[in-house]
């Protein structure tokens, strides 16, 4: 039987396609839109058995033409906080959502999909609960929405729906992401072209690079999407994050330490590591106020109830693995 990922050659989706392999599974269909050819390279280790033009394939599988299928995975949709076509995000996140839904529940295929934290907006309540949703952009809006028509489908379906709010994530693969790209990987780019990280200086009460994000690695979020393959008797929507908020300036510290140590040079303190100029502040800019996240912290006691038990990676370990990846 077929697994189907969507947003295949994408940031996790190429890592769940990466994690079906470790596993050893290759009966994997992989669906896309390589209009931006360069995401191939995500795809070039991964074992696949077929590759799909996003708009050729909702036709198809609502018709069933792909036999019997063990679950869809659905990781395809524009991830951009800063786009500001309203109509382009409904069309692709929420519509071609509603589609893949409803022609999964008619075929009784499993349906796990990717939601997003930006469906909290401001507030600093982060539980899988309608009163604590306020998202702040329109693609928060376009994943929140959604949200709301699996709610409204769950009771009756008969097969498994799991929507994943993934929280801050980072980690191998997202290169072709350019600006939405993790803090993790621009401080590293940053720091290998020049020496130095800078980050966002004060803004909303919060001090320079103290912000405070959960920041989730991409290892675990496949791991969780692996559990609820594995479950199928598991549905909900559930938040996927570390569970604990840690600042800014964390990360940029362990990218600054995990380079120093590649040239056996000793960790530094964060009071060090600005004393010493690796790590400079820059201002708030005017574009981002009033849309931006000055803190995240998935309360994960509802993931944690659906047999989910593994610990989850710390920025310190998570950005150091993931360092040495970019550096292999």
């Amino acid at each position: 039987m077929s697994i189907i990922v969507t947003g295949a050659a994408g940031f996790i989706g190429s890592n769940l396609v990466k994690a079906l392999n470790r596993r050893g599974e290759s009966d994997i269909i992989a669906v896309d839109d390589l209009t931006e050819g360069d995401k191939f390279r995500n795809l070039a280790d991964c074992d696949i058995a077929d590759y799909l033009d996003k708009r050729d394939f909702v036709g198809r599988y609502a018709r069933g033409g792909f036999g019997v299928v063990r679950a869809l995975l659905h990781q395809g949709a524009c991830s951009s906080t800063l786009e500001g076509d309203g109509r382009y995000l409904m069309d692709n996140n929420y519509r071609y959502s509603c589609d893949l839904l409803e022609a999964s529940l008619k075929l009784g295929v499993p349906f796990l999909y990717a939601s997003s934290a930006a469906v909290y907006g401001g507030g600093r309540d982060f539980r899988e609960l309608r009163e604590y949703e306020r998202p702040l952009n329109a693609y928060g809006y376009s994943k929140f929405l959604f949200d709301q028509r699996v709610r409204r489908a769950l009771p009756q379906a008969r097969s498994q729906v799991v929507g994943l709010r993934y929280f801050n994530v980072y980690g191998p693969r997202e290169q072709h992401k350019g600006r939405m790209a993790s803090v993790a990987f621009h401080c590293f780019e940053q720091f290998r072209a020049s020496g130095k990280v800078q980050l966002f200086g004060e803004y909303g009460g919060y001090p320079a690079g103290g912000h405070l994000r959960d920041f989730v690695s991409v290892e675990d979020v496949a791991r969780v999407n692996l559990h609820f393959l594995d479950n199928p008797g598991r549905s909900g929507i559930f938040n996927l994050g570390s569970g604990r908020a840690q600042p800014f300036n964390d990360v940029a510290l362990a990218v600054i330490n995990s380079l120093r140590a590649q040239q056996d040079l000793p960790p530094l303190s964060l009071q060090q590591a600005i004393a010493q100029g690796l790590l400079e502040y820059i201002d708030f800019p005017d574009g981002l106020r009033g849309k931006y996240q000055c803190y995240t912290c998935a309360d994960i006691a509802f993931l944690r109830e659906a047999g989910y038990r593994a610990p989850m990676l710390g920025v310190e370990e998570g950005v150091g693995r993931y360092c040495r990846w970019l550096l292999e």
